[in-house]
C-alpha cells in the first residue's frame, strides 16, 4: 500500500504535466488569435457573430397580432476607405471617437468621464467610453453579451488590432461591419437601404445621420429619424466642422 510520502512525486508530476498542457493551450490560442487578426488585415470578414445572431432572431414585437416576420437576410457589403465618401469616416470619428488618431486603442479620458457620469447618473442610462478600436474588436471577433471575460477578451483584441493593423484598416473594418439598422451592417448597405445610393455618394448630412444613430441603431432609425436622431445628426455635423472637415480624413489615409 503506497504511503502518503510516495504519492508526492506523482502529484508533482501530474502538476507539471498539467502546467505544460495549459501553456500549450494558451500558446495555441495566442497563435490562433494572431493569425485571425492578421488574416483580417487583408481579407474582409465573411460575417460576424452579431450578424448571425440578428439573422437567427426576429426583431422584438414581430409575431404579435398574427403578423409573421419576413425571412431574415443580412445586408452587408465590405468597403475600403477609397470606396466611400470622405464624409463617412469623418462623421464616424466625429460621432464616436474624436481622439481616434491620438490613442492606441483606449481613451482613458473618455473612460474616466463615462465612469463619472454613470456613477452620478440614475443607473438607467449607461454611458460608454469605448473607442472605435474597441468597438471593432467587439464587433468583429467577439460574441454578444456583457461579462468580465468578454471585457478582457475585448481589451486583448483591441491591443492586437492596434498593433497589427493601421488606423486606416481599423476604420475600414468599423465602417463596414457596424450595425446601422436591423440586419443592416456597414455604411454601404445602410446607404443603399435608406438613401438609395452607394456610400461613395452620401452627403455630409447623410453621413452624420448614419453616424448619429450608431449608439442604438435599432431605436434611432436613419430611415425615419425623429427629433432625437435629428439632434444627434446636428451634433455630429458640428463636430465634423470642428475637426476641420474632410481634410481630417487625409490623416487616416496615411
Amino acid at each position: 500500500m503506497p504511503t502518503s510520502t510516495s504519492l508526492i512525486p506523482d502529484v508533482r508530476t501530474l502538476l507539471k504535466k498539467a502546467g505544460r498542457l495549459l501553456l500549450q493551450i494558451l500558446a495555441a490560442l495566442f497563435l490562433t488569435s494572431v493569425a485571425w487578426v492578421l488574416l483580417y488585415r487583408w481579407v474582409a470578414p465573411p460575417a460576424t457573430w452579431l450578424m448571425l445572431d440578428r439573422r437567427a432572431h426576429a426583431p422584438i414585437g414581430l409575431g404579435y397580432y398574427g403578423i409573421q416576420p419576413e425571412p431574415r437576410h443580412i445586408r452587408y457589403d465590405f468597403r475600403t476607405l477609397d470606396e466611400v465618401a470622405p464624409t463617412v469616416p469623418l462623421a464616424l470619428v466625429a460621432a464616436e471617437d474624436q481622439r481616434f488618431l491620438l490613442h492606441h486603442g483606449f481613451d482613458l479620458d473618455a473612460l474616466t468621464k463615462a465612469a463619472k457620469r454613470n456613477w452620478n447618473g440614475d443607473g438607467k442610462h449607461i454611458v460608454g467610453g469605448s473607442t472605435i478600436s474597441q468597438q471593432v474588436a467587439k464587433n468583429v471577433f467577439l460574441w454578444q453579451g456583457r461579462s468580465y471575460v468578454r471585457k478582457v477578451a475585448e481589451a486583448y483584441f483591441t491591443v492586437l488590432i492596434e498593433t497589427l493593423w493601421s488606423k486606416r484598416r481599423i476604420m475600414e473594418m468599423y465602417l463596414s461591419v457596424a450595425e446601422m439598422g436591423d440586419c443592416t451592417f456597414g455604411v454601404e448597405a445602410a446607404s443603399r437601404r435608406y438613401f438609395g445610393k452607394p456610400a461613395s455618394e452620401v452627403s455630409a448630412a447623410e453621413a452624420a445621420l448614419l453616424a448619429g444613430v450608431l449608439p442604438n441603431p435599432l431605436r434611432f432609425r436613419a430611415s425615419n429619424p425623429g427629433p432625437v436622431a435629428r439632434a444627434k445628426q446636428l451634433r455630429v455635423l458640428r463636430n465634423m466642422r470642428r475637426l476641420g472637415g474632410t481634410s481630417f480624413v487625409a490623416k487616416i489615409l496615411k
